[in-house]
């Protein structure tokens, strides 16, 4: 016998405000790597070919380099995005919850600045 009325059930269990917020950003980042993946797909394929001469002079053109960089930039962050949810809805207990997500959390920054560290290097002289 439950003694607890059904007001008391639910509290604690609703919506935490949050969900369309996250929502709207997994759409929007998947939208922008849709549109920002065949921009690099057709990029790829029409180079001559992938050495590193003609990618640092692909890359040196204003449009490819900030292309690539909102690509990669979205890409980190839709990843981060997509990883949380996972996290959020498989890991039960919140102390380990909280502890994977800044885990998480920290390897897409690392991540993310490696590689934007590396295509604004490429693409500012391509010096090694």
């Amino acid at each position: 016998m439950n003694l607890r009325s059904p007001l008391g059930y639910v509290l604690g269990h609703g919506s935490a405000r949050e969900g369309v917020h996250h929502w709207w950003h997994l759409r929007t980042t998947s939208a922008a790597l849709a549109v920002l993946g065949v921009w690099f797909l057709f990029a790829v394929l029409t180079l001559p070919d992938l050495g590193r001469a003609a990618v640092v002079a692909w890359l040196a053109r204003p449009l490819n380099a900030v292309l690539m960089v909102l690509f990669v930039w979205t890409a980190v962050w839709h990843s981060a995005l997509g990883v949380q949810v996972v996290v959020e809805d498989y890991v039960r207990t919140k102390g380990p919850r909280v502890l994977v997500l800044v885990l998480v959390r920290f390897i897409h920054v690392l991540i993310g600045a490696a590689a934007l560290v590396s295509v604004l290097k490429l693409a500012l002289g391509g010096k090694a």
